[in-house]
């Protein structure tokens, strides 16, 4: 049964926490803040409608994700290239898999089984495939030699392969020195970094959008 999402409001008037709710899985009587009665609102959250009609999705886009040890981080990168209209994903190293961890799933929301994706114990060998196969990489990280993400300009007709590696560690040295190009994201505040799914998905729309 698919969701019936409604907004829900407590009745208690020193409390009237509201959220929304799916009426099919919750029978949304009390409130779980203060235990009171809540009242369901006419509000729905709108069925989300698809548009990519202003999105080109010419430039064959692919993941390589080395040793991302977080599930909620790799589900999450799963929903925002296949958002972006990633063809590949490449799970590496001790990166979990779908078929493995169910927790994937949780954030993924079901871009894991769109989604085509591979898992390969090691990214040196993967990588020295895809280069032999023309493909073009682009390591995502912060190093000396890194270009602004805001100055390059991807070519419209070239495949790309976006790799982030270990939050930690950082992607593999050995990657970073077979890549075509780092990138690197601006930070102007205290942090060096940004979340690794956060930071692969701000570099994954820059190379579907960016002309």
């Amino acid at each position: 049964m698919s969701a019936d999402f409604h907004f829900v409001e407590c009745t208690n008037d020193k409390c009237r926490l509201r959220f929304p709710l799916d009426l099919n899985a919750f029978e949304g009587k009390y409130c779980p803040r203060c235990g009171g009665l809540l009242r369901v609102t006419t509000s729905m959250i709108p069925s989300l409608i698809s548009d990519t009609s202003t999105i080109s999705v010419q430039r064959p886009l692919l993941g390589l994700l080395d040793n991302i040890r977080s599930s909620h981080n790799v589900g999450s990168i799963f929903r925002s290239a296949d958002g972006a209209g990633f063809s590949h994903l490449y799970l590496c190293g001790i990166t979990p898999t779908p078929d493995c961890n169910p927790e994937i799933a949780k954030t993924a929301l079901g871009a894991e089984q769109a989604l085509a994706w591979s898992y390969h114990p090691n990214a040196l060998d993967l990588a020295k495939q895809l280069k032999s196969e023309g493909q073009i990489l682009i390591a995502l990280e912060r190093t000396a030699q890194a270009v602004s993400i805001q100055d390059f300009h991807p070519n419209p007709q070239q495949a790309y392969v976006l790799i982030v590696g270990n939050e930690p560690a950082g992607v593999d040295p050995e990657l970073l020195e077979m890549a075509d190009q780092v990138v690197s994201l601006p930070m102007l505040g205290t942090k060096e970094s940004l979340n690794a799914a956060i930071s692969f998905s701000i570099a994954a729309y820059w190379l579907r959008l960016t002309i």
